[in-house]
């Protein structure tokens, strides 16, 4: 019989390379899907992960590369901090929401302004709403011991309909002739997020995304409070007796994570989104767990996920136009990427030994 055993410490081999095992198994099981509706797989896999890059419709979907990794990354970024630490905000997708309104809202409020100074004060406000909105589990696990994963995520469905109320009443566009959403921001430059070089998807919103990467990295390889987070996630009591304040790692973590889900809401609705909407959310900050931990919570490998899983965004929607693929198999094509990453992480932490099975004989009478 096969019995799993516990490695002395994790293989650093096996770590490097489940995530890759991951992706091969993904493509595998996703084609297995892909037939069991009638497609063709290997055109199926073809049209996700080569078409956008090099297929017909490149000169369209190679920008949105960028336009679609820049909010994954930004976010990852934060969340693996706080995963890095054991703080587990699973509510990055309230925080995205909370930062596009609260960045929305105060450039609507100086309608029709051409202040240079709005979108940066837009910025500042989208990080707020983001980091607000992270705070409130925060204060609740260190008063009263409250779960923050079960807060973070009940937050969501708060914010979703806050957003709801917003894109009818507060933030409504009063020549919208009676629609729900606000006023198109790409009509209005002085709080437009543009691209920075035509044709190429890059805005703010991925300058920030980059710079997130850069932080962090060297904030978890030369500052002390890198030194407190990794300290806090791998060695618990040892990071006690160092005297790293739980309290603050709790609030560095999930402010930090908060703030960047919410400049990645306010890039995205003052460019690629443009407005508020009823549907606004994306679903970013749900994906963005997927590529915290496909990228091992390493910021190099966070920027390589985030690109991957923008890939499978632009090809899923050239496989739903070219082939007629239903939404749902591609979004059960893109979790299944954290399923098998998180089924190979068992042999990153376990050896798979042969065991003899004992048979207990009784003693014939």
């Amino acid at each position: 019989m096969l019995k799993l055993e516990r490695r002395p410490a994790p293989s650093r081999g096996w770590t490097a390379v489940t995530p890759v095992l991951a992706v091969v198994a993904t493509m595998i099981a996703g084609g297995l899907l892909f037939a069991a509706l009638g497609k063709d797989p290997v055109e199926a896999i073809r049209t996700i992960f080569w078409d956008p890059l090099f297929g017909k419709f490149a000169s369209y979907s190679r920008p949105q590369l960028l336009v679609k990794a820049g909010p994954l990354i930004l976010i990852a970024i934060g969340l693996s901090l706080g995963f890095k630490a054991q703080v587990w905000n699973i509510g990055a997708e309230g925080q995205y929401i909370m930062g596009a309104l609260f960045g929305a809202a105060t450039g609507l409020a100086f309608y029709p302004t051409d202040s240079v100074l709005l979108f940066p004060a837009m910025v500042l406000m989208g990080a707020l709403g983001g980091f607000l909105w992270a705070m409130i589990p925060a204060v609740l696990k260190l008063r009263f011991g409250t779960s923050e994963i079960l807060v973070s995520l009940m937050l969501v469905y708060v914010a979703q309909h806050i957003m709801s109320a917003a894109s009818f009443g507060m933030l409504k566009n009063p020549e919208g002739m009676g629609f729900p959403g606000s006023r198109n921001f790409q009509h209005y430059p002085a709080a437009f997020n543009s691209e920075l070089i035509a044709g190429t998807g890059m805005h703010w919103g991925g300058v920030a995304a980059l710079g997130a990467v850069v932080a962090a990295y060297v904030l978890l390889s030369r500052h002390i409070l890198g030194f407190h987070i990794r300290v806090a996630g791998e060695a618990p009591r040892a990071a006690r007796f160092a005297g790293v304040s739980p309290a603050l790692l709790t609030s560095v973590c999930l402010g930090t994570s908060g703030a960047l889900a919410g400049l990645a809401g306010l890039f995205e609705v003052s460019g690629p989104a443009g407005q508020i909407t009823t549907d606004f959310a994306s679903g970013y900050g749900f994906t963005a767990i997927i590529v915290a931990f496909l990228g091992r919570l390493h910021p190099v490998g966070i920027l390589l996920a985030g690109l991957l899983m923008a890939l499978t965004y632009i090809g899923g929607e050239l496989a739903q136009l070219t082939l007629n693929l239903p939404s749902a198999a591609v979004q059960a094509f893109q979790g299944m990427l954290l399923f098998f990453l998180l089924a190979f992480d068992v042999l990153a932490n376990f050896r798979i030994r042969l065991a003899r099975r004992k048979v207990e004989g009784r003693a014939r009478a």
